[in-house]
């Protein structure tokens, strides 16, 4: 039963990552970094880190992704959204950080999870 289950989880993580991923390209979002967790940590299976050209780039993709999440039948929430420097989106068993370049690069968070990075 237990391995039903996480099967079903992973899944439905493998879906909601391809959705990010596909949003944020159309939306021409920059560096796009998937990060896989699964196995290493309990906060989510993936971590998506992409950047916006500006604070109206970074809200437009945040609002557009959460938008395709919905049309899809899959519930986010989401923090930063009105400073737009860097927004957090926790998609179920998907967390997705977009950022403009200079708060990216401030903060690192490749660096931090560089180990779990998923070849593109």
């Amino acid at each position: 039963m237990a391995e039903k289950v996480n099967k079903q989880m992973q899944d439905t993580a493998e879906k909601i990552l391809e959705i990010v991923k596909k949003t944020l390209d159309d939306g021409k979002a920059e560096d796009i970094a998937v990060i896989d967790l699964a196995g290493k940590t309990s906060i989510a299976s993936y971590m998506v880190v992409a950047s916006g050209t500006s604070n109206r780039h970074v809200a437009f993709l945040a609002e557009n992704l959460q938008q395709k999440l919905k049309e899809n039948g899959y519930v986010s929430t989401a923090e930063g959204e009105d400073k737009a420097d860097w927004v957090l989106i926790d998609a179920f068993d998907v967390i997705v950080h977009i950022f403009r370049p200079e708060v990216r690069s401030f903060y690192s968070l490749e660096k931090m999870w560089a180990a779990f990075k998923k070849p593109e």
